[in-house]
C-alpha cells in the first residue's frame, strides 16, 4: 500500500471516527451508573478480547497457505509477532473485574451479544473467504482507538472502585499508540492491489460501526436495580 492509499485509509477513518468517539464518551458520562457501566465494558472488552489471538493466528495460517502470495509472507510475520504481544490480554481483563467485585464466570459464561459476534465474527468470514489482510482494518481502528492517557485514574476517582481495577486500560493508553506506529509502517510496505486496499478499508469502517453499536449497548444498558424503563 503506497502511502498515499494509507492516508487515505486514514482519511476515510476520520470521517466516521467522531460517531465512535461519541459513543465512547456516552458510555464514560460521569455519574451513579458509571461503576456498573464499566462492569459491562470488562464484560464486552473480554468476549472481544479473547479472540484476538485465536483471529491473528487463524489469519497467520491462512496467509502461510498461500504460496507466492506477495502480501501473505510479511503479513503472517507480523500477525504471529503481533499474537504474542496480545497474548493474555484477556486474563488483565479477568483481573481487573474481580477487582470490582465481579466473578470470572460472569465474563466467560455469558453468551457473547450480537455487537461482539458482528465485530469479531466479520473477520473470520473476511479472512476465510476474501483475503486475512482485512484483519489489518480491524486492528487499525482498535489500536487506534486506544484508551486516553489519564483515562484510569479518571476512571477510578469517578466510580470509587479499586485502582486495579483499571489495569488494562492503563496499559492500553501505553501499549497500543507504538502498536498504531508499527501497523501504519506495514501497511505502508505491503504491496496491496486495489481490491485488498478496499478490503481493509471495508473491514476498518465496519469495525467502527459494530464497535460503537456495542458501546451504545453498554451506555444503555439499566444500572443494576432500575428497570429497563427507568
Amino acid at each position: 500500500m503506497s502511502p498515499s492509499a494509507l492516508a487515505r485509509l486514514r482519511l476515510e477513518l476520520t470521517l466516521v471516527q467522531p460517531v465512535l468517539r461519541t459513543a465512547t464518551a456516552r458510555m464514560w458520562h460521569s455519574g451513579p451508573g458509571l461503576p456498573d457501566r464499566y462492569r459491562r465494558y470488562l464484560r464486552a472488552m473480554h468476549q472481544v478480547i479473547r479472540a484476538s489471538v485465536p483471529l491473528m493466528e487463524r489469519a497467520a495460517g491462512r496467509c502461510e497457505a498461500l504460496p507466492g502470495d506477495p502480501v501473505a509472507g510479511p503479513l503472517a510475520r507480523y500477525l504471529r509477532a503481533h499474537a504474542e504481544e496480545e497474548r493474555g490480554h484477556d486474563d488483565w481483563l479477568l483481573a481487573d473485574a474481580a477487582a470490582t467485585g465481579t466473578a470470572p464466570g460472569e465474563l466467560t459464561g455469558t453468551v457473547p451479544p450480537a455487537p461482539v459476534a458482528a465485530l469479531v465474527g466479520a473477520q473470520y468470514y473476511w479472512l476465510e473467504h476474501s483475503h486475512p489482510v482485512a484483519l489489518l482494518g480491524y486492528i487499525a481502528v482498535l489500536e487506534g482507538n486506544a484508551p486516553a492517557p489519564g483515562l484510569a485514574g479518571w476512571l477510578a476517582r469517578e466510580t470509587g472502585l479499586p485502582r486495579a481495577a483499571f489495569e488494562t486500560v492503563r496499559l492500553h493508553a501505553d501499549l497500543d499508540d507504538g502498536h498504531s506506529t508499527d501497523l501504519d509502517l506495514l501497511i505502508d510496505r505491503l504491496p496491496l492491489d486495489a481490491a485488498q486496499r478496499s478490503l481493509v478499508a471495508v473491514s476498518a469502517l465496519h469495525t467502527v460501526a459494530a464497535l460503537t453499536e456495542l458501546f451504545e449497548r453498554i451506555t444503555a444498558a439499566p444500572t443494576e436495580g432500575e428497570s429497563p424503563h427507568e
